[in-house]
């Protein structure tokens, strides 16, 4: 197979991957069907099972593909941060703040989550795409944890504090927050939470006397 051809099939792929995510977010896994994908992308269903064999494929490319691109999205902000400050703490919470502001603009910045998605309906799905999914949020919980530990080797926190628990909390307050955002039609409300969670990550490490940053 040539690479031109190679470059169409990934293209079409990716376009089937694209519209699938938007269907899925706009209104769930079961409620998408494979005839909407297909008449959307333009192609047929043999074309369609060409790339997915079955929808539990497709669902375990999407959750696949969405930790790729979180994994980036967020390396990069917080690289980003730690650039534009050197101290652990303050670099994280200039971390959170460009977070929110990118939150701030969903879905033209970031599309939702399609692992909440896969969270609501476990039971349309097979093991192998509850467990990304489950991976996914362990992957998050590891990034968070491990960014607080440093943390506390420069900040102490100032109250007990278990630093799976406040990781976890991130998961909780966006996925929410997105769910908040989307039944109030607020899109405010996302980014509220995120910086009401940079204060209190700043209080549990400096005490609520410190001034905000």
């Amino acid at each position: 197979m040539t690479s031109t051809v190679l470059n169409r099939a990934g293209s079409k792929r990716e376009r089937i991957l694209e519209v699938a995510e938007e269907a899925i977010l706009a209104k769930g896994f079961a409620a998408t069907s494979i005839e909407e994908i297909i008449t959307a992308v333009g192609i047929t269903k043999s074309g369609f099972f060409y790339h997915f064999p079955d929808k539990s494929d497709l669902a375990k490319a999407l959750v696949q593909r969405y930790i790729d691109q979180e994994e980036v999205l967020l390396d990069e902000m917080f690289q980003r941060a730690d650039e534009l400050h050197d101290d652990p703490l303050h670099g994280f919470l200039v971390g959170l703040k460009l977070l929110a502001e990118m939150m701030s603009d969903l879905p033209n910045t970031h599309p939702g989550c399609i692992i909440a998605s896969v969270c609501y309906q476990d039971q349309l799905f097979n093991r192998d795409v509850v467990e990304l999914s489950g991976s996914a949020l362990l992957a998050w919980r590891k990034r968070f944890r491990e960014r607080f530990e440093l943390i506390a080797q420069h900040y102490p926190p100032k109250i007990p504090v278990d630093f799976d628990a406040l990781a976890d909390m991130m998961s909780g307050l966006v996925d929410g927050g997105i769910i908040l955002s989307r039944i109030l039609k607020d899109k405010d409300l996302l980014p509220k939470q995120v910086m009401l969670y940079r204060d209190f990550v700043r209080a549990v490490f400096l005490g609520s006397g410190e001034a905000r940053l």
